[in-house]
Order: structure tokens, then C-alpha cells, then sequence
């Protein structure tokens, strides 16, 4: 709960139950699906472990992008394809 609210109540204006239900799913999705945990390697907690980088110069290469939810409130990074 703590996570929750500092994180997304603490800095979204709700107007209404609607809202803040929407607002509940959408940081629950983003809280198990995509955001990295600080665990082993930073795993979510619904996806198995990231594949290791073997060659440092792969990460001079890589190509992350960057999708806001919730109106710019929540940031999910990926690589692109």
C-alpha cells in the first residue's frame, strides 16, 4: 500500500471513483507486469529473469524507448526490436 501511494496518489489529482479505480488498475499493471523490483537482477515479479548482456559492446547499441501511463505519472522503458 505504502508503494501505491507514494508513488501514485501521493502525486494524482483524483476526481472521482471512476478515476481513482482506473488510475488502481493501471499501477497494478504496471507494478507486476513491468516495473523492475530490486531483487535478483531487478526481475518482475510475474517474468522470469532477464538474459544476461555477454559482450559490454552491446550496450552502446541498444535502443530503449519510452511509454508513459497514467498521463506521464508511471514510465515503462524497453528495448526496441
Amino acid at each position: 500500500m505504502q508503494t501505491c501511494r507514494r508513488e501514485l496518489l501521493d502525486r494524482t489529482l483524483i476526481w472521482n471513483q471512476r478515476h481513482l479505480l482506473y488510475a488502481l488498475r493501471e499501477f497494478e499493471s504496471f507494478y507486476n507486469e513491468h516495473r523492475p523490483h530490486q531483487g535478483i537482477a531487478n526481475a518482475r515479479p510475474l517474468h522470469p529473469l532477464p538474459a544476461p548482456i555477454e559482450h559490454p559492446g552491446t550496450i552502446a547499441r541498444l535502443d530503449i524507448r519510452r511509454r508513459t501511463r497514467l498521463g506521464g505519472t508511471l514510465h515503462e522503458y524497453t528495448h526496441a526490436a
